[in-house]
């Protein structure tokens, strides 16, 4: 036999959860092979197979929560599935067993609840509570108490699922604190009406779901609209690619707004967690949603204020192509100032993108086309951008952010401009 380990890469800092083991001792697994899915606050990712061989032994299981440069899983990568029967499949499988195995939830003990404050305060009992730390952070998003929810998973663990129903429930109630009446979802059997086909969500439309609808319901949301003229542009890009240099418009894009941010720092800012104090940052990061096969993600470019188009053309393939490999990690979708959302290659006149929290605007390109605009003498064609501004209007009001969608418009026209 030849034993190697499989430890836990960059996932970002902090801890995450295990949230299911994707192979089982005994399994011959290929290299890149998931061998067991992760959950922090930002995404789901895999943790791959480094090489192909047999899984003797696992180290980790669901509910647990590890980081960076924990022991996964060992793999022999000269065995075969009969010689990990033979050898070594007795010991793992008393280890593997809790694992595959997930009991009906036992209902929770009275007793740290009833505690007296004295005892115990409410803050450490919540501590104590199995939630993992994405559905702590939900639960903090949408001001729900923990200790009043009877977690359903393997040994009591609240989830997602339990956090999500609790809500609904409150606000079918009445009971939401936002003070919302919102009428609890129709139960509908639609095989009544003809055939139909039941397909799961997968993990990245289930987390994009719960951050969009957060968002959506807790940010007051206004769209600016405009359109840009970049007849220049394409043709500076159209002449750049005839000599070997391909650059994508969303790079010129990336360079307009951050003059635009530097041109009004409030739209550089967030929010802090007690909504009443604004962080302006000093750092120009840039969100990039990418359409995946599993769901859209939001990788970020660092630094753009000092990254050239080229430079930039280049790391936007690379991350892009990343993306949709499922190779993000934690960390290369945080830290952005604001996000763009292009449909521009698919179609459309105008859309109204969410904003990704904590950013306060995210900026949406649909598709460009060629439009009559008059020079003051006459009509001339022009091929026309248009810009979806969404903001979050308890930080950014309707004339700034007409005057900065009008700036970047401005920008964008003047190709030279957004290359300095």
């Amino acid at each position: 036999m030849s034993i190697k380990e499989v430890i836990v890469p960059d996932v970002g800092g902090g801890d995450v959860d295990v949230i299911e083991l994707l192979v089982s001792v005994g399994d011959t697994v290929e290299v890149d092979e998931g061998l067991a899915t992760l959950e922090s606050d930002k995404a789901s990712m895999d943790v791959p197979a480094p090489f192909a061989g047999v899984v003797t032994e696992f180290f980790i299981k669901e509910g647990d929560k590890i980081g960076e440069g924990t022991l996964v899983a060992k793999i022999d990568v000269a065995g075969s599935a009969s010689d990990v029967a033979s050898e070594s499949a007795p010991a793992p499988a008393a280890e593997a067993a809790p694992v595959a195995a997930t009991p009906p939830a036992a209902p929770k003990p009275a007793s740290p609840k009833s505690a007296p404050a004295a005892a115990s305060s409410n803050s450490s009992f919540v501590d104590s509570l199995y939630a993992g730390p994405a559905v702590r952070r939900i639960a903090r998003e949408f001001g729900v108490d923990l200790t009043q929810i009877s977690g359903t998973g393997d040994k009591n663990r609240i989830t997602k699922a339990d956090v999500q129903q609790f809500v609904q429930q409150r606000l079918s109630q009445g009971g939401s604190s936002s003070g919302l009446n919102v009428a609890a979802a129709p139960v509908v059997d639609f095989s009544k009406f003809g055939e139909i086909e039941i397909q799961p969500l997968s993990k990245i439309n289930k987390l994009t779901g719960e951050f969009l609808h957060r968002n959506w319901v807790s940010i007051p949301h206004v769209t600016q609209f405009d359109s840009a003229d970049i007849t220049d542009m394409e043709a500076f890009r159209q002449a750049q690619k005839a000599k070997g240099v391909k650059l994508t418009p969303i790079v010129f894009v990336m360079k307009a707004v951050v003059a635009a941010l530097k041109a009004y720092p409030r739209f550089n800012a967030s929010l802090d967690a007690s909504g009443t104090n604004l962080v302006f940052k000093k750092y120009f990061n840039v969100g990039v949603a990418v359409d995946t096969p599993n769901g859209l993600v939001v990788p970020v470019i660092r630094d753009v204020a000092n990254k050239g188009l080229l430079e930039l053309a280049e790391e936007l393939g690379a991350i892009g192509k990343k993306a949709r490999e499922k190779g993000l990690s934690p960390t290369e979708m945080q830290g952005s100032c604001i996000a763009i959302s292009s449909l521009g290659g698919i179609g459309g006149t105008a859309f109204t993108p969410i904003v990704n929290a904590p950013d306060v605007a995210i900026l949406g390109l649909s598709k460009s086309s060629m439009q009559p605009v008059w020079n003051g003498k006459e009509f001339v064609p022009r091929l026309m951008l248009p810009l979806s501004l969404s903001y979050d209007h308890r930080v950014i009001d309707g004339a700034e952010a007409a005057r900065f969608v009008t700036f970047l418009s401005g920008a964008l026209q003047d190709a030279w401009q957004v290359m300095i």
